[in-house]
């Protein structure tokens, strides 16, 4: 099957995408494009996924770089392929013959582009990461390889929508505590339920950041099954693991 790659204008010229979960060869609850070696799915079968995302990216796949994501706000610069893991949530590069990517299953995956510069991008961005700063944390990461923030194209792509995201007060209770401006992410649910804008949160803090260009492509993984893996409505559906969709981009 063809792989389902959705792209931004923005940020051209730079080869890049969101790729959905079609095209894989993963079955079972990662029916489709599963690039999560932290599943439970067969190792193999996710470096067979990950190898048509490097032929796709037009890379090696051992040029094919992410990192091990753990809801930080650290970012890592690449000149070459990782000799061992490295715990981040972002990864910058200016090297021809990388592609920079991140795993995501409801959270933001965010690419960055600064053409001029040639300078490219990528960040993991749950609530907890946009919160600390992942996204600004890649912003001046790029900056230090010669990128600039007003040049810098940021685009969002497949992401749990508003609507989708519900959560209870003591998540909208920590957001406040850190700027009561922060309340217009959220609206009111049922009973003492709200409901979290994740891709609202994130335009906001890379504009803030001094990003002019940043928008989100406005696909929800939660609401479509056949096209995005979601880790929330495989926790509501009782599943015993979920895919991870992959986003990446090269300079």
């Amino acid at each position: 099957m063809t792989l389902d790659i959705i792209t931004a204008d923005t940020l051209a010229p730079f080869r890049h995408g969101f790729f959905s979960r079609r095209g894989g060869a993963s079955s079972g609850v990662f029916e489709g494009l599963n690039c999560g070696a932290g599943s439970s799915d067969q190792s193999d079968v996710v470096a067979i996924n990950r190898a048509r995302v490097a032929a796709a990216m037009g890379v090696a796949p051992t040029h094919l770089i992410t990192v091990h994501q753990v809801h930080s706000a650290d970012v890592v610069a690449v000149e070459a392929p990782l000799e061992a893991p490295v715990r981040a949530d972002g990864v910058v590069t200016a090297t021809p013959g990388l592609a920079v990517a991140v795993l995501t299953a409801d959270c933001q995956p965010v690419l960055f582009a600064d053409a001029e510069a040639g300078v490219v991008g990528a960040a993991h961005a749950g609530w907890k990461g946009a919160l600390d700063g992942v996204l600004e944390a890649t912003v001046s990461a790029m900056e230090r390889l010669g990128a600039r923030a007003d040049r810098i194209a940021a685009v969002i792509g497949p992401a749990i929508s508003q609507r989708n995201y519900e959560v209870g007060p003591e998540f909208l209770d920590l957001f406040l505590d850190s700027d009561a401006g922060y309340a217009r992410f959220f609206a009111g649910g049922e009973g003492d339920r709200v409901h979290f804008d994740l891709p609202g949160f994130g335009l906001a803090r890379l504009r803030a950041a001094g990003v002019r260009d940043a928008d989100w492509t406005r696909h929800c993984t939660y609401a479509d099954p056949d096209r995005f893996y979601s880790y929330r409505r495989s926790v509501h559906l009782k599943e015993a693991d979920y895919g991870r969709l992959i986003s990446a981009i090269a300079p």
